[in-house]
C-alpha cells in the first residue's frame, strides 16, 4: 500500500511538473497566435482606416477652402461697395470729407427749397435727409458704373496690346508702359498706376490686386489669375492672353445681345415708373387746387407716404427682374 501511494504521488509530482513546464508554452503558443490574428486585422482594418481617414482630411480641407474663399469675397464685395471704394471706381480720389460735406449741402438745400414750397416741417426733414443720403451716393454710383464700363470695354484691346508686344520681343512690364501711354482713359491711367507700382517693387500680384480694388470686374480678376498661372507653372503667355481677349469680347457681345432682347422690358419698367409721379406733377400744374388736399390733408400724406413706398417696391422688382449679370 505504501509503495502504491509512493507511485501515485510521485505520478502527480511527475505530471505536475510536466503540466507546468509545457503548461506555459501552450499558453503562450496561444497568447501569439491571438497576438497575430489581432494584428492581422488591424493590418486588414488599416488601409481602410487610412482612406477613410485621409477622405475625411480631405473633406474637412475642402470646407476649409470654401469658407475661406467666401469670407474673402464677402470682404471684396464690402470692400468695393464702401463710399472709398466708389469713390475710387468713380476716380473722384479718396476725399471722403468731401463727399460727407456734399452731402450735407444737398440735404439742407432740399429742405430750404420744401420749407420754401409750404410745406411742414416734417416733411421738409424727411425730404432733406432722404435727398442728403441717397441722392450723392447715386451721383456717385453712376460715375463708378459709367467709368468701370469704359475701361471694361477698352480692357480687350489691352490684352491685345500685350500679345502683340510679347510676340514682337517686348517684356511683359514695357507692354504695360505701352498701355498706359496709348490706351485710352480710364485704361490708361489704371495701367500707369500698376507700373508705377511695379516701378516701386510691388509683385505683379500685389499690382494686380490693387486694380481690382479700384476696378472690381472679372476681366481684371481673369487676367490676373491668367499671370499668376503663368509666373507659377510657365506656358506661353501670348497664348493665354489671346484666349483671354476672346473671352471677354464674346461675354461684351453676350452682354449686348441681352440688351437688345430685354430692350423693351426696359422701356416698359421706365414709363410704369414715371407714370404716377408724371400724372401727380401734370394735375398739380393743371388743377393745384384738386391736389392740393394731398399735401395739406393728413390723410392725403398718409396716402402719399403709401403710395411711394409701393412705387419703391414696384420699382425695385422691376430692376431685379431687367437686370442680366454676366
Amino acid at each position: 500500500m505504501t509503495i502504491l501511494l509512493a507511485a501515485v504521488l510521485g505520478f502527480v509530482t511527475i505530471a505536475g511538473l510536466g503540466f507546468a513546464l509545457a503548461g506555459p508554452s501552450q499558453g503562450g503558443g496561444r497568447a501569439a497566435k491571438r497576438a497575430q490574428a489581432i494584428a492581422g486585422s488591424r493590418e486588414r482594418d488599416g488601409p481602410s482606416a487610412r482612406r477613410k481617414g485621409s477622405a475625411a482630411a480631405q473633406d474637412q480641407r475642402r470646407r476649409q477652402i470654401l469658407k475661406t474663399l467666401r469670407d474673402q469675397d464677402r470682404q471684396q464685395k464690402k470692400a468695393t461697395l464702401s463710399i472709398a471704394a466708389k469713390m475710387q471706381q468713380a476716380g473722384l480720389g479718396d476725399n471722403l470729407r468731401g463727399f460727407w460735406i456734399a452731402s450735407g449741402v444737398v440735404g439742407v438745400v432740399v429742405f430750404l427749397v420744401v420749407l420754401l414750397l409750404g410745406q411742414a416741417p416734417w416733411v421738409a426733414l424727411g425730404l432733406g435727409f432722404g435727398a442728403g443720403l441717397g441722392l450723392p451716393r447715386w451721383v456717385l454710383g453712376f460715375l463708378a458704373g459709367r467709368r468701370v464700363k469704359k475701361f471694361t470695354e477698352a480692357f480687350p484691346d489691352a490684352m491685345d496690346i500685350i500679345t502683340r508686344g510679347i510676340k514682337s520681343g517686348l517684356p511683359v512690364h514695357d507692354s504695360l508702359r505701352v498701355i498706359g501711354a496709348e490706351a485710352p482713359e480710364p485704361l490708361a491711367g489704371e495701367f500707369k498706376r500698376m507700373v508705377e507700382s511695379l516701378g516701386m517693387g510691388v509683385s505683379v500680384d500685389q499690382a494686380l490686386e490693387k486694380m481690382y480694388e479700384r476696378m472690381p470686374t472679372p476681366e481684371v480678376r481673369f487676367f490676373s489669375i491668367v499671370l499668376a498661372i503663368q509666373q507659377k507653372t510657365g506656358g506661353n503667355l501670348a497664348e493665354a492672353l489671346g484666349n483671354l481677349s476672346t473671352v471677354i469680347r464674346a461675354r461684351k457681345l453676350m452682354r449686348e445681345k441681352i440688351k437688345a432682347l430685354s430692350g423693351e422690358a426696359v422701356a416698359s419698367a421706365f414709363i410704369i415708373g414715371s407714370l404716377p409721379p408724371g400724372v401727380v406733377v401734370l394735375i398739380s400744374m393743371l388743377a393745384p387746387d384738386y391736389m392740393k388736399p394731398l399735401f395739406t390733408d393728413p390723410r392725403g400724406h398718409l396716402m402719399l407716404l403709401a403710395g411711394g413706398f409701393w412705387m419703391s417696391m414696384g420699382v425695385f422688382v422691376m430692376r431685379k427682374m431687367i437686370n442680366f449679370r454676366i
